[in-house]
């Protein structure tokens, strides 16, 4: 990306990320249209395997801290300003999500289900501690994984492999945490979308800014272009 460039281009440039993401926004918004609360919860729990509980459980770690240092350590390779911009990005998602589960303070699926009497119906995974807060919506580590994957879908030059790599896993945590019973699938698509929100505002953004070492990456000086 250039100085000036439209937010226009930045899209239809990543288009193999956001193409999946704008399917996955109009199929989430009719399913939650006709699904009651809870309806993914009882699909998943009716759908148990061996290998979908062992996938799953660790799987939803790439939601978390530890997948962040990863990217920075590949970003250097690519422009120092993107690797730059990671701590700020986690950052943002962090306040982000402190601030939305405060402000709307929904029921997490074990105390929804508990306080309607169906608990007794979900089989849960085992070994999952399941949080029993009002800190439900929206889905932290759904918010985080679209962030952190879309940024880098945004920076990394191989578009067509990344984008469409990058959002199957981010699409994987937040279905990963209606599996667990950890949130309800409105939780995942409102982090989707504030997640992806945050990681094109910052990468925007951190164009306003410049100096010398922010165009280099290691292995060589670097040429400002659009990765």
């Amino acid at each position: 990306m250039r100085k000036g460039e439209a937010l226009q281009t930045v899209i239809l440039e990543n288009k193999w990320f956001f193409l999946p993401f704008g399917l996955f926004l109009v199929m989430g918004a009719i399913l939650l249209a006709i699904m009651d609360t809870g309806d993914a919860i009882f699909f998943f729990s009716a759908h148990r395997s061996y290998w979908g509980d062992l996938f799953f459980r660790y799987f939803t770690k790439m939601g978390e801290a530890a997948p962040y240092f990863l990217a920075i350590a590949i970003l250097l390779f690519v422009r120092f300003r993107h690797a730059a911009v990671l701590p700020v990005l986690g950052l943002g998602v962090t306040i982000a999500t402190f601030f939305f589960k405060g402000l709307f303070k929904h029921e997490r699926p074990f105390r929804y289900f508990k306080e309607i009497g169906v608990f007794d119906q979900i089989n849960p995974v085992e070994g999952v501690v399941l949080n029993a807060g009002a800190n439900s919506f929206p889905s932290g580590h759904t918010m985080s994984a679209f962030a952190l994957y879309a940024f880098l879908a945004l920076c990394l030059p191989r578009k067509k492999a990344a984008g469409l790599l990058l959002f199957s896993i981010a699409l994987l945590v937040g279905i990963s945490r209606i599996y667990l019973v950890q949130h309800f699938f409105k939780d995942v698509y409102l982090g989707a979308i504030l997640g992806v929100l945050i990681a094109v505002s910052l990468y925007c953004l951190q164009y306003r800014m410049d100096a010398p070492w922010m165009s280099r990456r290691l292995g060589g000086k670097g040429q400002e272009g659009r990765s």
